[in-house]
């Protein structure tokens, strides 16, 4: 090999471009991280109504101490990500000193049991909140389908102007909503939908029609529905006989 001029030529370029290389590394690598790019601006955009200046001061003091080409995106991310109401994050550097961090909040659409909170995407989240909202009870990784009939329902319900309160779905795919008046409607695990549409349908014929206050109404009947009247309980049975108040309706 020492007798091919050619070859030992290719070689000795191939170790100067290695070597020109590692020296390249070696100055970029210290170069980047000189003071002379320091981070100068952290910029938040968003609509924000949870997130509060203190908390991004704190991520900024703590995560975001490197330089604009050391900062890890990754890490800058998640340590915003850790924050309770933020739901999705996206970061990126604006040359040639800035971060720019967009922050997307979790909307909250009702409790989930007593421990946590869903967002309007069906998600569950663990944040501090001391508003009014419908509770979900279900078993779990089923908020997403409770927040989806709980749509639902409110749109059906507003038609009688009633408001559901309270969606519960049973370990069997049983459905019960309670609304804001007190009342209780029984759904079952069939035809959820079509069953509350009878109810609607007849409502004011019918339920508000009564004289009496119901606290519970059956709509697991193919053809009707059932209701309790809890002072009926206080009364005689003959006194019960002799009124019209039926704990049966059919639509």
């Amino acid at each position: 090999m020492w007798d091919k001029p050619d070859i030992l030529n290719a070689i000795a370029s191939l170790l100067f471009a290695a070597a020109f290389l590692l020296v390249a590394y070696g100055t970029l690598h210290y170069v980047v991280r000189l003071p002379v790019f320091p981070l100068r601006e952290v910029r938040i955009s968003g609509a924000l109504a949870h997130v509060t200046v203190g908390q991004v001061e704190v991520i900024v003091k703590r995560e975001l101490q490197d330089n604009f080409f050391t900062l890890d995106l990754a890490q800058a991310r998640a340590a915003f990500e850790r924050l309770p109401w933020v739901r999705k994050v996206n970061v990126r550097r604006q040359w040639p000193d800035r971060l720019d961090v967009t922050l997307e909040e979790h909307v909250p659409l009702a409790r989930w049991g007593s421990v946590a909170l869903v967002n309007i995407q069906g998600e569950v989240f663990t944040a501090a909140y001391d508003g009014m909202l419908p509770l979900f009870v279900g078993p779990p990784a089923s908020a997403k389908e409770i927040a989806i009939q709980y749509g639902y329902f409110q749109r059906s319900l507003a038609a009688i102007g009633q408001v559901p309160a309270q969606v519960r779905v049973s370990p069997r795919r049983a459905w019960q909503v309670r609304l804001e008046s007190g009342l209780t409607l029984e759904l079952g695990r069939e035809s959820i939908e079509s069953r509350l549409d009878r109810f609607i349908a007849v409502y004011e014929r019918t339920v508000n029609r009564l004289q009496r206050k119901i606290d519970y109404v059956d709509l697991r009947y193919p053809n009707g529905f059932a209701v309790r009247v809890p002072e009926l309980k206080f009364e005689p049975q003959d006194a019960r006989r002799g009124k019209k108040t039926a704990p049966r309706a059919t639509g």
